[in-house]
């Protein structure tokens, strides 16, 4: 099935390791020599309504891409623990 950027942009993108939403796709790196995709960037959420920056983009490689369905794409991939989906994990172990 071809799918175009319009219809990628759309769907959720979510971890299947851990479960967390990782947002949706904002923008696709190309390799110059192959002219294959090689990653998806969702970028960062806004801070304080985007007064204070984003937080770090998430790049997904097209390799950890398991499964794009017709509402979410499914990714396996281990998120490093500095993104915010990592420290919002940690906190909510540090308060059980």
């Amino acid at each position: 099935m071809l799918y175009s950027f319009n219809d990628i942009k759309c769907k959720e993108v979510i971890n299947i390791r851990s479960g967390c939403r990782l947002g949706f796709p904002d923008d696709l790196e190309f390799d110059n020599c192959t002219a294959k995709i090689s990653r998806i960037i969702i970028f960062g959420r806004p801070k304080l309504f985007g007064l204070l920056g984003r937080t770090e983009d998430i790049c997904l490689k097209w390799c950890d891409i398991e499964v794009i369905g017709e509402d979410t794409i499914l990714v396996s991939c281990e998120l490093p623990s500095n993104s915010p989906n990592g420290k919002r994990r940690m906190l909510g172990n540090l308060f059980k």
